[in-house]
């Protein structure tokens, strides 16, 4: 009988264990949940579960919020440098060629003129792989620079912040550019035109305490965080206990310092109104010009 005809022991054909490419998944920061990194690509790199907003490059931020093609950069030949020696040895300067290969940047914050639904406007979007985004002397004139083009064209100017506040490596340089741009963004005003901030998530520091602070409209992703200081330093120099969440987005809005939280899926709606809306303090109709 093939019972008892059966082989001691049978042959077992190894399969082949599949490798799976590493990087194809990732753990939610907002709930850890499992997540396909195509899917939160498609997603505008938001969870699908928690809404937990992940950051976006500048490259990714400018397509969101612009007409396709219509964006021309200005001021992109502008670099950074170790003016001061900084600690010697070219620390700064490697620092700065190392976040120039990982952000494939020139600088912490891209500008230049572009187009929504067919209105133009002045466009700055700061990336915070590029040295947290920090605000040295560069960054500081191409928001001046950006600023003054827009006051001259008669444009609304349009800022996305992103940053952990001044370069320590550029010293008072650096601290010189919250007034620098704050001044710009006076004739700005003066002039009658508007000037819209994005904020995204970490606006802290000399940025929220100069021109990421000063816009006629002030809306934010959810759960950003925006302030100056830690709360560790805010919770020593206070002696106070601070609420839950004072530093994020919403606890904000409700104590009056942003007017809006809007989503990413709904950003690029928001600012098409907000365009819309200050239309008539503008010469913002035509082709976006060459810079």
């Amino acid at each position: 009988m093939p019972l008892f005809r059966k082989t001691k022991y049978s042959t077992v054909r190894a399969v082949p264990k599949r490798e799976i490419p590493p990087g194809l998944w990732i753990k939610c920061t907002g709930c850890e949940a499992t997540l396909y990194r195509t899917a939160l690509a498609e997603n505008l790199h938001v969870c699908p579960k928690c809404g937990y907003h992940y950051p976006l490059t500048a490259e990714a931020r400018i397509d969101l919020l612009t007409d396709a093609g219509s964006f021309r950069e200005m001021d992109a030949h502008l670099r950074s440098v170790d003016a001061l020696g900084f600690a010697g040895g070219g620390i700064y300067d490697k620092k700065l060629e190392e976040s120039r290969a990982k952000a494939k940047l020139d600088e912490a914050i891209v500008c230049g003129m572009a187009a929504l639904d067919g209105r133009r406007m002045a466009l700055g979007v700061m990336d915070f792989r590029f040295m947290g985004a920090s605000m040295g002397s560069v960054v500081g004139e191409k928001v001046t620079r950006l600023t003054e083009a827009a006051t001259e064209g008669g444009l609304p100017l349009v800022i996305v912040t992103a940053s952990g506040g001044a370069r320590m490596q550029e010293g008072m340089l650096s601290l010189m550019q919250m007034a620098k741009t704050s001044g710009a963004l006076a004739r700005h005003g003066e002039a009658g035109l508007p000037y819209i901030v994005i904020m995204t998530h970490p606006t802290t520091a000399g940025v929220t305490a100069s021109f990421a602070s000063l816009g006629d409209v002030i809306v934010a992703e959810p759960r950003a965080l925006i302030g100056f200081a830690g709360p560790r330093v805010i919770k020593q120099t206070t002696q106070s206990e601070l609420p839950p969440g004072f530093q994020s987005a919403e606890f904000l809005l409700r104590h009056g310092f942003i007017d809006r939280v809007v989503r990413r899926a709904e950003l690029r709606r928001e600012l098409c109104l907000l365009l819309e809306y200050f239309s008539g303090a503008c010469r913002c109709g035509g082709e976006v010009a060459e810079v």
